[in-house]
């Protein structure tokens, strides 16, 4: 469903399209759920030096909202879109929840990573019966360590070293 959405669309989403996204997110509990009652669950994530709060509410409508904003006016690449909601395709809850998101930090791609894992934590946190072993398999809930590595004394970057000269 969100493949197929994001395949018609250019590389940047507009917020026109937004209707059409959440008008075919479905209501309904999916049957391997079971019912809870109203909470409200926090996680931490974080990619490259971007750090995310997430709180997600159950139950909700779908409402993504990112650093007061709606996901699509937040997030304006296609890429970035598709990985922060890849957690609800791999889980199959689209619409179950309401999700709020402070980022800081980094840039959009880092931001990107940090509010898919924090959105991964809260689903682990929320059922770790129905959802931990999906998003594990998934490689959601593991955080991807890498950074940028730091400029070496007597080197223009990291590792560039200057054209070695024989004469």
């Amino acid at each position: 469903m969100l493949r197929t959405f994001l395949a018609t669309r250019s590389a940047t989403i507009t917020t026109k399209h937004l209707p059409l996204y959440f008008s075919t997110v479905p209501t309904s509990t999916p049957a391997h759920t079971t019912p809870h009652t109203p909470q409200t669950i926090y996680s931490t994530g974080r990619r490259k030096t971007s750090a995310a709060r997430v709180f997600l509410s159950y139950p909700g409508t779908g409402i993504f909202m990112v650093n007061k904003r709606s996901l699509l006016e937040s997030v304006k690449l296609s890429t970035d879109v598709t990985e922060i909601l890849s957690p609800f395709d791999v889980t199959n809850t689209y619409g179950l929840f309401d999700i709020k998101a402070t980022v800081k930090g980094g840039g959009t791609t880092g931001q990107s990573g940090a509010i898919r894992h924090g959105v991964s934590r809260c689903l682990e946190q929320f059922d770790k019966e129905a959802y931990r072993v999906p998003l594990k398999r998934a490689g959601f809930l593991t955080r991807d360590s890498r950074m940028v590595e730091r400029k070496k004394p007597g080197k223009p970057k990291a590792r560039k070293s200057r054209q070695w000269v024989k004469r």
